[in-house]
């Protein structure tokens, strides 16, 4: 499955729950807010996202972490943990209609996530963790890799291999910024195309990419206002799904509000990145074909 660098191809298919994601597919939406802070905000904001899925027609899965094992300060919120979190999940997955995805943190983990999760995810700062990778892909269930803020995006052709060679094939690949300096990150549209070159969906995290790490001392903070063009951007290069944190009042959000999207600025964009994502599919159509 493993191409040289930077040569687009058409991203093989992944079925997510009730949702087939990537190929020649319609853009995908992968959205929450950052942390499970407690039931009611969790169920308001799968409600939204559903509603938005209908409205809009996109693929939606819901994303929201149980466990933020690598918080900034010993004193921020995690989450509910482990059980309480998947139980969260459970009820977006069966009252609301929303596949769910969340982060694993260890190896002891992915059994009982396993259980509730229709995707895992392994976070950006774990991208080179061989058996948690392994674990993950073990149980057969879908991926989303995030790229580390420290790697090349040719360096994701090994962490590829590592869930391959498990026998999973499933696979999303998420682009969400390069360390930059002290507390900044930078995107690099190329790694889109390149990532692309492996010949799997390729996500690009709008809300991560604009995170400033750790740029509020004890926090990470963030620039809202270029989500959007970054997005804008992202799709053009080939990107085959946006992921979104939102949150209903991201300035008081316990985790990442700085860099989450409000309700209201959600459908607009996601209306104008499904524009831009047909005009680029016809592009990639072109390349794919040489």
């Amino acid at each position: 499955m493993v191409v040289g660098k930077g040569k687009m191809r058409v991203s093989s298919q992944v079925k997510i729950g009730n949702l087939t994601v990537g190929g020649n597919g319609p853009l995908f939406l992968i959205s929450g807010p950052c942390v499970i802070e407690n039931k009611e905000v969790t169920l308001e904001v799968a409600r939204f996202l559903k509603g938005l899925a209908q409205r809009v027609e996109i693929p939606v899965i819901f994303k929201s972490s149980y466990d933020k094992a690598n918080r900034t300060s010993i004193d921020s919120f995690r989450g509910p943990g482990l059980n309480e979190g998947l139980e969260i999940l459970k009820e977006v997955k069966t009252a609301i209609g929303l596949p769910v995805l969340s982060d694993i943190h260890r190896v002891s983990e992915v059994e009982r996530a396993a259980e509730i999760l229709d995707m895992i995810q392994i976070p950006a700062f774990l991208s080179r963790q061989t058996d948690l990778i392994t674990a993950a892909a073990r149980t057969n269930l879908p991926i989303n890799i995030k790229k580390g803020q420290f790697l090349s995006p040719w360096d994701m052709e090994q962490v590829v291999l590592k869930a391959v060679s498990m026998g999973n094939n499933r696979l999303l690949l998420t682009e969400r910024g390069t360390s930059f300096g002290y507390n900044n990150l930078i995107v690099d549209m190329r790694s889109i195309c390149v990532m692309k070159g492996f010949g799997y969906p390729v996500v690009f995290d709008a809300t991560h990419g604009v995170q400033l790490p750790g740029g509020r001392g004890k926090s990470s903070s963030g620039q809202r206002e270029f989500v959007a063009p970054l997005a804008r951007a992202a799709i053009g290069a080939g990107a085959d799904g946006i992921f979104l944190e939102i949150h209903p009042d991201p300035d008081s959000a316990l985790s990442d509000g700085a860099n989450s999207l409000p309700f209201e600025q959600v459908e607009s964009l996601v209306v104008m990145l499904k524009k831009i994502h047909r005009v680029a599919g016809r592009k990639e159509e072109g390349v794919a074909g040489k």
